[in-house]
């Protein structure tokens, strides 16, 4: 590994204090939602629109969180969405009713859109091509104990304390990124910043936010099925009209044309397969394990969070084995081997033993985290330092929309379980065949990486293949 300035540590890390924050605070509210649902009067059902809340404000902001990087300055925005998210945090643990709630929530969606893509644009401006499989490590070490950790701290605020406390204690962590940012984050700032894509904002905002909401609430209750379909038709619709916007328009607020780029797009695409799997695992495991084994929600969350540790554990390897195999074969057959983990969750029974149970999802964590850190890496090595800020918008929301969309395939796969069988309470058959349907779909992503070169992302993993071997 080539010698680097003490960046190489401080920047990731400063991305990842924020990271923590955001991914904290999505896990360690579950735990409260009926103590939530119970003070502000409403039901845990109802509280969940809450919650969808900020993962629409997300959807709707993070396609123009390039565009404004390079227009006001990476630095500059990157705090602000420190201060708005911390904000919004301090304003949800004041909240009395559910509107209140609702409208914070919006306003933590808010920061959180621009806070995690700007400071990763900064990482990626920053930190030389060839340390940035390291970086990309160290950025999401911070981030992976939020899901660990977040549970359990959640049921003990909310069991011994107040439940306002899970939001209120985004302050320090809010003000020490806010700090770090400060002394330690250059101010990447482009010139000749084209003018906003207006139209390209709102189709973009209305297409996504319609589908990823309807995605979101599909299965869980919340809205009528009718409902969810015609949300996620007029969101496809407005998706498609974007697509033919971006086209003909000099500077699209999501640039397709980076999808040129090979190793980007195939990152995009792949990654895109694999998180539809992915995503769908921290919905169905849960519900199997308690609604199917008849575990409570602390042993099933005892059990779930050894996927990441395992997570955890990769992260202090993943650049020697990155500059070990290269890309292409790397991600090949680690995704081989992650998919086969998605798929075994569907063969558990109530009588394996939970140290079996453990132990797959360990392994799972350990190859999950060592496919996104490839494709997290893979995917900017050979964009352009200027075109950063736009590779990362457009990364982050194809991330979510697949993320999403994985979570609406498993939930609609329970209830099509459920009406093919005659049943009205799901059994375990019905989450196994949910497993095995998602990790079908995971599995088409191996076959994108086949087409890879065998040089790909050389300016990142360091390794060149030896002469004669083939693509």
């Amino acid at each position: 590994m080539s010698a680097v300035s003490p960046s190489f540590r401080i920047l990731p890390l400063v991305v990842a204090a924020a990271l923590f924050m955001e991914n904290m605070d999505g896990t360690i509210i579950a735990t409260s939602l009926p103590a939530i649902a119970a003070d502000l009067g409403t039901t845990p059902v109802s509280l969940k629109l809450a919650f969808t809340t900020y993962l629409l404000a997300l959807t709707i902001f993070l396609p123009v969180s390039g565009w404004v990087a390079d227009r006001f300055g990476a630095r500059r925005v990157f705090r602000a969405a420190i201060v708005i998210f911390t904000a919004g945090s301090m304003a949800c643990g004041f909240a009395h009713s559910l509107g209140w709630l609702v409208a914070a929530r919006f306003v933590q969606g808010l920061g959180g859109a621009m806070m995690v893509p700007v400071g990763r644009v900064i990482l990626l401006r920053s930190i030389p091509k060839a340390d940035l499989v390291d970086a990309m490590a160290w950025l999401t070490i911070p981030a992976l104990m939020g899901p660990l950790i977040g549970p359990p701290v959640g049921g003990f605020i909310t069991t011994y304390f107040d439940w306002r406390w899970i939001f209120w204690m985004n302050l320090p962590f809010g003000l020490l990124a806010l700090a770090l940012a400060t002394r330690f984050m250059p101010n990447h700032r482009e010139k000749n910043v084209p003018a906003l894509d207006v139209k390209g904002f709102v189709l973009s905002g209305l297409g996504l936010a319609l589908s990823v909401f309807g995605l979101t609430v599909a299965g869980r209750g919340l809205v009528s099925g009718q409902t969810v379909a015609v949300m996620i038709v007029l969101g496809l619709i407005f998706v498609v009209l974007y697509i033919r916007h971006a086209r003909v328009t000099p500077h699209p607020i999501l640039d397709l044309k980076l999808l040129r780029v090979a190793t980007y797009r195939i990152s995009v695409m792949g990654g895109s397969l694999y998180r539809i799997g992915m995503g769908a695992i921290p919905f169905l495991l849960p519900l199997m394990l308690q609604l199917g084994f008849g575990l409570t929600p602390f042993q099933s969350g005892l059990i779930t969070c050894a996927s990441a540790a395992g997570a955890i554990l990769m992260k202090f390897t993943a650049g020697r084995v990155i500059r070990a195999l290269g890309f292409r074969p790397l991600l090949i057959g680690n995704g081989v081997l992650s998919v086969a983990t998605i798929a075994v969750n569907g063969l558990f029974t109530p009588t394996t033993p939970f140290y079996v149970i453990s132990g797959v999802l360990l392994l799972s964590g350990f190859f999950r985290s060592l496919q996104f850190t490839s494709l997290n890496a893979m995917a900017y090595s050979d964009i352009d330092n200027p075109a950063m800020s736009r590779a990362t918008a457009l990364f982050t929301t194809a991330q979510q929309l697949s993320l999403a969309l994985g979570v609406a395939i498993a939930a609609y796969t329970l209830e099509g379980s459920l009406w093919a069988h005659g049943r009205h309470s799901l059994q375990v058959m019905d989450f196994s065949i949910a497993f095995f349907v998602v990790a079908t779909m995971a599995a088409g992503s191996v076959l994108a990486y086949f087409r890879l070169p065998a040089d790909a992302g050389a300016s990142v993993s360091g390794r060149v293949p030896e002469a004669g071997s083939g693509a």
